[in-house]
């Protein structure tokens, strides 16, 4: 299944439990409410999911939008194996970091030059 709004292409694949997920710009709750309900029925079908996280001239988060992602993590605490984060500056590697308390998700910080290396562990 893929959904694509102004800043997220997701997609999914009822053959595999990986999250496809590029963002650009700033992600607000529109996007939120649109892939969030895909990402749960990824969950439902496979327990628990991985997901690779693509950022892409991304400028982070409305406010509005961080808390959408702070309920989803919360939500499905447990259910999110493995987060792979591609990225090319110091804020999004910092950001890896900081997510990792608020996960039960092994979280893997990737440079855009590794996005292969990043697939291969986010399936591994």
């Amino acid at each position: 299944m893929s959904v694509t709004t102004h800043s997220v292409d997701f997609e999914t694949s009822s053959a595999t439990n990986v999250v496809y997920l590029k963002v650009s710009g700033k992600l607000t709750k529109e996007d939120y409410e649109l892939f969030v309900p895909e990402l749960e029925r990824c969950i439902e079908v496979h327990g628990k999911i991985r997901i690779l996280f693509e950022m892409s001239d991304f400028h982070g988060w409305t406010l509005a939008a961080g808390w959408e992602d702070f309920k989803l993590g919360f939500k499905h605490f447990l259910e999110i194996e493995r987060i792979a984060m591609v990225g090319d500056t110091a804020w999004e590697h910092g950001m890896a970091v900081l997510c990792k308390p608020f996960t039960a998700a092994k979280v893997k910080y990737f440079d855009h030059t590794q996005r292969e290396e990043a697939l291969e562990w986010i399936v591994a």
